[in-house]
């Protein structure tokens, strides 16, 4: 397949060709053919069967249980999956379906590798009772105590019901297909019998649902094939454990190239807005920015993207939205993203434009401190190399948050159209100049004297106030010189984040 964007030829004919054009979804074994390099899979527990006895089911055995588990390779490098089949007692988890799984994440742990699981189940075995709630929970102890180790994918094919959503919740990304994959704790039917609402799979649990409102899933796709192919686009950033190399790829983007439209991308007026998605896509390399969570809190912007070739994870504000304001959601999901990163020794590029945390009593009854605090947290406790640009606004509390110097940030930097101050020059005056006559005169001494970075830099919170056009450069270059970085946070069995 082609490394990055649309599914390839090969991809294309095989789709057509499988029995995904019958019924509308790939089988178990057909799904892992599109997302394993071809020839590479060794299967594992071929020949396992259930062990109940009960309500018949001693006379009801296919071998595999319902999982097809084992280890394959995606661009050459080494994964292990699990992919579930609808078509063996609708997927659904018994004894030793449960201890397939829990083998390839051991192996997987033991080694070093990734774990995708390629999920489409109908919940519990009800025949086997507790055995089958057992399982679920030795899966879900094997997701925790592989937390910031390896990283762990689940794609979402068909339903995901019941306590087994909680395995896809505590693994670090979730996909999903769109109209054919649901997520919920409850069913619409319970929900009805409860609530009296009436709501539909699709509504409740869908693609739509978790990409755009709850914030459950990280990405939504149109078909089983295309989530296959991106899923391999994917993984090539990640690195296949906490104790491997960042991957790096070779790309023919020079490091030195200065892109001129940056000089002038941000707009004279302070008050328009511009999308810092072609920020990014104008700084790493080839442009190739693979986008996480674009649906959700939308006025934060989180990814992977390619600089000298090295993996970099990318945080920024997005003036586009909300003038690219901290809220409840963006936090969240700043918040965990920059954890993982920091798990993974991938280094952190944060993009600052932000006016501040959202006021209000929504967000104040909803937590903001809390969960702003969880941002805070995330970035105070990172200790992989720390990138900062400031593109225009950094203000009050938010300017301190977005990976500032004051939290260890490494390199900081801001462009000449850099705002750090408290508040805004409007609100400042307000409360500073209150019983001034002329707030024209008094807004525009504030201007003057903090709408620019040079307070910052005289203060040493900033190392340099740089030309957009040469930021790429600069970057690259501080990568290669904090490779070697080491700092270790003061023993502790763990920190209390405000969660």
């Amino acid at each position: 397949m082609t490394a990055h964007g649309s599914p390839s030829t090969c991809f294309l004919l095989f789709w057509n060709d499988s029995i995904y054009g019958y019924h509308g979804k790939l089988t178990a074994r057909e799904r892992l053919d599109l997302l394993l390099d071809q020839g590479s899979f060794r299967e594992y527990d071929v020949f396992v069967e259930h062990q109940c006895t009960d309500f018949g089911m001693e006379k009801q055995k296919i071998t595999g249980d319902g999982v097809v588990t084992g280890h394959g390779t995606i661009n050459n490098r080494l994964v292990y999956v699990f992919s579930q089949d609808f078509t063996a007692y609708g997927g659904s988890l018994s004894k030793m379906h449960a201890a397939k799984i829990c083998k390839v994440m051991d192996q997987a742990l033991m080694v070093g590798a990734p774990v995708i699981g390629l999920n489409d189940s109908g919940g519990a075995r009800i025949q086997e009772g507790v055995d089958s709630l057992g399982g679920y929970a030795d899966i879900f102890l094997k997701n925790v105590l592989s937390s910031g180790v390896i990283p762990q994918i689940s794609l979402i094919m068909g339903p995901c019901a019941g306590g087994a959503v909680y395995s896809p919740a505590l693994t670090d990304f979730t996909f999903m297909v769109k109209d054919s994959s649901y997520l919920f704790v409850t069913g619409p039917e319970v929900v009805k019998q409860v609530t009296n609402e009436v709501v539909t799979q699709e509504e409740l649990g869908g693609a739509k649902a978790h990409t755009t409102k709850s914030g459950v899933a990280h990405l939504a796709f149109e078909n089983d094939v295309e989530a296959l192919a991106r899923l391999r686009d994917f993984v090539d950033f990640l690195p296949l454990s906490n104790r491997a190399e960042v991957p790096v790829r070779v790309s023919g983007d020079p490091v030195d190239r200065a892109d001129a439209v940056l000089d002038t991308i941000v707009p004279a007026d302070s008050t328009k807005a511009y999308d810092i998605k072609d920020v990014i896509t104008r700084i790493v390399d080839d442009g190739d920015f693979f986008e996480i969570m674009p649906d959700y809190a939308k006025n934060i912007v989180i990814g992977f993207a390619r600089l000298g070739g090295q993996t970099v994870s990318v945080v920024a504000n997005q003036p586009l939205v909300s003038s690219g304001v901290l809220d409840i959601n963006s936090s969240v999901k700043a918040a965990r993203w920059v954890r993982f990163c920091d798990a993974f020794n991938i280094p952190i590029v944060t993009f600052v434009d932000v006016p501040g945390f959202l006021p209000g009593t929504a967000q104040e009854h909803g937590g903001i401190i809390r969960n702003g605090a969880k941002l805070l947290y995330a970035y105070a406790e990172a200790t992989v190399p720390k990138l900062t640009v400031i593109t225009r606004k950094a203000y009050g509390g938010a300017y301190d948050v977005m990976s500032s110097k004051h939290l260890r940030g490494d390199s900081n930097y801001s462009w000449p159209t850099g705002e750090i101050a408290v508040m805004g020059a409007k609100g400042a005056v307000e409360i500073i100049f209150r019983h001034a006559a002329d707030k024209a005169a008094a807004e525009k001494d504030y201007v003057d004297k903090f709408a620019n970075p040079l307070p910052a830099a005289q203060r040493g919170f900033l190392d340099d106030v740089v030309l957009p056009s040469s930021t790429r450069r600069i970057l690259i270059q501080d990568l290669q010189v904090l490779k070697g970085k080491t700092r270790e946070n003061p023993s502790k069995k763990h920190g209390n984040v405000p969660l």
